[in-house]
């Protein structure tokens, strides 16, 4: 996520009388107010946003939407928090727009336009308006990502939060995004964001990233938005290798010797990393894999087994849980026993504890993907979700794969690959979204308890 930094108070009043220096007069007078002592005051947000609804004039509207998103960014926390209450409060539809086009749908069923257009939200259209803005794209993905830090203890922000995925979604629809080759040669602002975003497997530093995008064997792709050309929305991190990895350390050693892209048989993605909180469940990864295939393909027709190697976040939480629960049917008794050596430090460098935890780990990741559901009756594991639902099958589950103290931490180690078969991506992504069915190797399949 990217922190922002607030600018110093004393700065800002010399900003905001940079920024409103540019526009018209006529600008000036809707854009600022004067109090008893005749000094020039900024306006409320609430203020702003109700004039550029009522502005009928582009030139007018667009310099509305700059200053209302200008001074949002300046804006304290608590006034910002004010503002988006504001939108959930008194930016909804009309309730008397909509009880007129009620009546008179009841004589007129096709006056329902009538009717749709009654009922939008005003905010879905202050928020087009700001989308006019320079930089307006940008400035409302981080609004939204403001307002997600509040969703939870402000329930009343959901229905803002609904408008803002419901607009991103077409904003930031498939057809419009750019794939774009990252190399050691791309602009240095874009390679520090993939330095700040990578969220799978730290980039420790320069060397770190020259060694996944330089070798020969190395590849990174992102998907651009062309309002937002300089921020990288999501991007894959691609090992071309020879066979199936089973674990990270290989892939990411500084000292390993690189082979020819030309040797490769097998493209493994692995890290993908979304880098704008603020369109947070707006889908765009599946066809990041895709295209990414196809531009492979084309380079690299050798290239023919497409695999991910991943994390699995979730699983130790849900383990611990299994454990406390004595009655928990997703674990047997002898599995409880070996477990106990999960609370010894150190456990995996000692080849004996580690081996003796190997079938029982395994056995519980199987659980994990093939019979454990969330509350909303899901796949608990959101990167299974995510590569399951885009039609990969579960290929491998990998002991030790992640040795790191985070891969420890989160999964005990446990890692997994995902095939994509593009002969049966979309037979398994029908499966898995009218079913729930996880399609899954064998060698998977027989690591479930009393299934060998």
């Amino acid at each position: 996520m990217v922190m922002k930094t607030e600018a110093p108070r004393s700065s800002r009043p010399a900003f905001l009388g940079e920024l409103f220096e540019s526009l018209t007069e006529r600008g000036r007078r809707l854009l600022w107010r004067r109090d008893s002592a005749d000094a020039p005051q900024p306006p409320e947000l609430s203020e702003l946003a109700e004039a550029l609804l009522s502005r009928r004039g582009e030139a007018s509207g667009v310099a509305l939407a700059q200053g209302l998103l200008s001074a949002f960014d300046l804006a304290g926390r608590d006034a910002r928090l004010g503002f988006l209450r504001v939108l959930a409060e008194r930016f909804g539809p009309d309730p008397v727009a909509v009880k007129a086009a009620l009546a008179t749908l009841d004589r007129d069923p096709s006056a329902l336009e009538d009717l749709h257009a009654a009922a939008e939200p005003r905010r879905q259209e202050l928020m087009r308006r700001l989308n006019l803005a320079p930089g307006g794209t940008a400035a409302l993905v981080r609004m939204r990502e403001e307002l997600l830090t509040h969703l939870r203890s402000q329930s009343d922000l959901k229905r803002v939060d609904d408008d803002f995925a419901h607009l991103f979604a077409s904003w930031f629809n498939r057809g419009f995004l750019v794939l774009r080759h990252i190399d050691w040669n791309t602009p240095a602002s874009i390679l520090e964001k993939i330095i700040r975003y990578e969220a799978v497997h730290a980039i420790q530093n320069w060397d770190d990233l020259r060694n996944r995008l330089q070798p020969t064997d190395r590849r990174c792709y992102g998907f651009f938005h062309p309002q937002m050309v300089d921020e990288p929305l999501i991007f894959v991190e691609v090992a071309l290798t020879r066979s199936i990895p089973d674990n990270v350390a290989g892939l990411l050693d500084l000292k390993r010797q690189a082979i020819e892209a030309e040797q490769a048989t097998t493209a493994v993605f692995y890290s993908i990393s979304n880098t704008q909180r603020g369109l947070a469940g707006v889908s765009f990864g599946n066809f990041l894999i895709k295209q990414v295939v196809e531009e492979l393909k084309a380079e690299l027709p050798n290239v023919r087994t497409f695999v991910t190697l991943s994390p699995v976040p979730g699983f130790a939480a849900w383990l611990a849980v299994q454990r406390k629960d004595e009655t928990s049917e997703m674990i047997d008794a002898d599995q409880r026993i070996a477990f106990a050596l999960l609370d010894e430090p150190g456990w995996h460098k000692d080849a004996t504890k580690a081996e003796a935890l190997r079938a029982p780990l395994m056995a519980a990741a199987a659980s994990y993907f093939l019979r454990a559901r969330d509350a909303k009756g899901r796949v608990p594991d959101a990167v299974a979700r995510f590569h399951l639902g885009n039609g990969a099958q579960l290929d491998r589950l990998n002991y030790l794969g992640d040795i790191s103290a985070n891969g420890l931490k989160q999964s005990h180690g446990v890692m997994v690959n995902y095939l994509y078969d593009l002969n049966r991506i979309e037979m398994n992504h029908e499966a898995f979204a009218e079913r729930g069915t996880v399609t899954a190797a064998p060698d998977v399949q027989r690591a479930l308890p009393n299934t060998k």
